[in-house]
């Protein structure tokens, strides 16, 4: 299946502790369904010291579920995405406003 979210996209949370905040998509995996976003669903990573690294508790994103992340339209408001064909190119589409998110 063609991935709806991709890196760089701007998306709400839909469910989960962190309902409502927005971030952007740094990573996806798309056969676990799930993507890491900058500042959403936070976790505290307990370090050991090294040469290279302070070492400590280190605040680190984890992924979410993509199920639970809406693409963020231009009125910026929450909305899915759906695919058609413009001219010979396959494009993603808003659903709510019918805009085209990557030309």
């Amino acid at each position: 299946m063609a991935a709806k979210l991709k890196k760089g996209d701007k998306v709400v949370v839909l469910a989960g502790k962190d309902k409502g905040k927005e971030g952007t998509i740094a990573s996806v995996d798309p056969k676990a369904g799930k993507a890491v976003v900058d500042g959403i669903n936070m976790a505290i990573r307990h370090t050991r010291q090294s040469q290279t690294s302070q070492g400590g508790r280190l605040p680190k994103a984890m992924p979410i579920d993509l199920s639970n992340l809406a693409f963020v339209d231009a009125n910026g408001k929450p909305t899915r995405v759906g695919f058609k064909m413009e001219g010979d190119k396959k494009v993603r589409y808003a659903k709510t406003t019918g805009d085209v998110i990557d030309a």
